[in-house]
């Protein structure tokens, strides 16, 4: 009898949720929720009221489809342990994995030097806007901000990671009050605005980049599964496939309110003017209003969600060049690590002074990869690899993840067309 109890407590712990779930789907949304939430609602918003509502629509089940097919992924794997860069190695061998790890690398390090843009733009606004100084000559300011940023990441590690870990709430809580302060500003600017129909498909086809981007914590998704793994075995993908769908949820109610929040207090012409300033929405929002609060508040969640997004992914492009590096060369491992250390610093700071537009290296840059990885791999693994059998998700699902995971790469190359 004491058996029987036991097993009808465990399936039931595996098919409702438990305080351990809602603490995972809390890791896997504030992974997604850094400084890309800080520019979505200026692009987002630019094709118009409607178009961002269709987009709000289908961000749902394209964040969840995705994530949890990438979890699939990792749970296929033979080893238990296996994170995703073993799991694709095993299933589609070492010339597969280094591919693989070549296009991780060039999703994550495209994203470092949009941070290191977006600090030193933050950092300038304030000093001008909020400060009443004159700028800093760029390459001072920016190089200044780099070197500080990564000495932070070189010299406490752990204490960056823990510093990180414990902003993400705070920055999500002050984002939500922000949202809802600026609901008595919200007007029928954007709505009163008449949709042009025509033209509509392809105003969403080309924002769908900047949601790719935005949703994103494939980065977590490996260590994740494992875990899931670990605790429920075989039964694992039923937690997965839950607690990726609450994350989704979350995001969706969170930063979609957060969106609408914004695009609704502002204007098509104030959100193009954000765009050309090359800053994120908060910034301008502090250059734009006389309240304290969101002058003072406004650029500080901005650094602070951009400082927290940049540690993570320093660490985690320098791995990969390291890893490439290491792959493809006979030298020191400790003389790799301080050359890709090097590499990926003087490049952001290269960037940080030219000050190229921040949704365009977004758009360009990271989404495609991370289109490639998280949206397409393990659709094609459903197809090719016999241990993904019993993982296949829906004809329907599989469809729609891998058209929008086309749909983001292909909008990349007409717009650099």
């Amino acid at each position: 009898m004491q058996t029987t109890s036991n097993t009808a407590a465990t399936t039931a712990a595996k098919a409702s949720w438990t305080y351990k779930d809602f603490t995972w789907a809390l890791s896997l949304f504030g992974t997604a929720v850094g400084a890309g939430v800080l520019f979505l609602p200026i692009k987002a918003g630019a094709g118009g009221f409607w178009p961002l509502v269709i987009l709000a629509l289908i961000a749902l089940p394209m964040t969840w489809f995705a994530h949890k097919g990438l979890a699939r992924f990792v749970l296929s794997a033979k080893n238990p342990e296996a994170d995703i860069t073993d799991t694709v190695e095993e299933h589609f061998g070492k010339s597969g994995a280094k591919i693989i790890t070549f296009a991780y690398f060039f999703a994550i390090y495209p994203i470092v030097l949009i941070y290191g843009v977006g600090i030193t733009n933050t950092v300038d606004s304030f000093l001008v806007n909020q400060m009443g100084m004159e700028s800093i000559p760029r390459w001072l300011l920016s190089g200044g901000l780099i070197i500080a940023m990564t000495a932070g990441v070189v010299f406490g590690k752990e204490l960056m990671l823990k510093a990180t870990s414990a902003m993400v709430y705070p920055l999500v809580f002050i984002l939500l009050a922000l949202s809802i302060y600026l609901v008595p500003e919200w007007n029928t600017t954007m709505v009163s605005v008449s949709p042009d129909w025509s033209s509509m498909p392809s105003v969403i086809w080309l924002a769908i980049p900047i949601i790719v981007f935005s949703f994103n914590h494939s980065p977590i998704i490996s260590q994740f599964s494992k875990e899931q793994r670990r605790v429920y075995g075989e039964d694992a993908v039923k937690k997965t496939d839950m607690i990726t769908g609450g994350a989704a949820m979350m995001l969706m109610s969170f930063v979609m309110f957060f969106v609408f929040s914004v695009v609704l207090s502002l204007s098509p012409e104030q959100l193009a003017i954000a765009q050309e300033q090359n800053i994120s929405v908060l910034s301008y929002l502090a250059n734009i209003h006389e309240s304290p609060l969101i002058s003072i508040l406004g650029p500080l969640v901005a650094f602070a969600a951009i400082t927290s997004s940049y540690f993570g992914h320093f660490l985690g492009a320098h791995e990969g060049l390291v890893g490439l590096a290491k792959s493809s060369s006979k030298m020191p491992v400790k003389k790799i690590e301080k050359i890709s250390l090097g590499f990926i610093v003087i490049t952001t700071w290269m960037v940080a002074v030219v000050n190229p537009s921040i949704l365009g290296m977004i758009e360009t840059m990271g989404a495609p990869m991370i289109a490639a990885i998280l949206f397409l791999m393990p659709v094609v693994a459903m197809y090719k690899v016999p241990a993904m059998a019993k993982y296949k998700t829906s004809a329907p699902v599989q469809l729609f993840t891998a058209l929008c995971g086309i749909a983001a790469i292909t909008s990349v190359i007409y717009g650099a067309l």
